[in-house]
């Protein structure tokens, strides 16, 4: 029994060891990306008048994807100015590249485009999961709703037969 019990005693420090360290490797695995989104969140001037606007556009954007979830065709226009808000991403970054000083206190628009794909692509893609979803409610609420009028129209059917 002492055997049994030692190498049970064993086996859970051989645990608590390699819990121990798996959690100071994920402590230290996320320290650096933290550190990098901090840098990057502190580098940028929050109060300038064209980011106010962007984030209050994205906002904007997201209430009305919000208050018309009902309306499936215009979710899907809103769904496509998203993707393509997306897919110009790019030129929007040369443009606004080559254009910042009238606008901007800093040049922000690096040739990677991060800056822009965090702010712009980032939120517009949010939006767009968001719309999908509520699509694929939609859909599954017709699926069921289709459904049931179809048993109860076979149903029916079986009613007149019998009559």
């Amino acid at each position: 029994m002492e055997e049994v019990t030692s190498a049970l005693n064993a086996h859970i420090d051989q645990m608590a060891d390699l819990v121990e360290k798996v959690s100071a490797e994920l402590r230290a695995g996320f320290t650096p990306a933290y550190n990098n989104f901090m840098g990057f969140f502190h580098a940028i001037d929050w109060k300038e008048p064209w980011l106010v606007g962007l984030l209050t556009f994205h906002v904007l954007l997201l209430l009305v994807v919000i208050f018309s979830r009902k309306n499936i065709n215009f979710q899907m226009c809103l769904f496509l100015f998203a993707l393509v808000g997306v897919y110009l991403a790019e030129r929007l970054n040369v443009i606004l590249a080559d254009n910042w000083k009238s606008f901007a206190t800093q040049n922000y628009f690096d040739p990677h485009g991060l800056f822009l794909s965090v702010l712009w692509s980032g939120p517009l893609l949010v939006i767009a999961i968001v719309i999908l979803i509520n699509t694929l409610f939609s859909l599954c609420y017709l699926i069921v709703r289709w459904k049931r009028a179809e048993l109860r129209h076979r149903a029916r059917e079986a009613r007149n037969k019998q009559d």
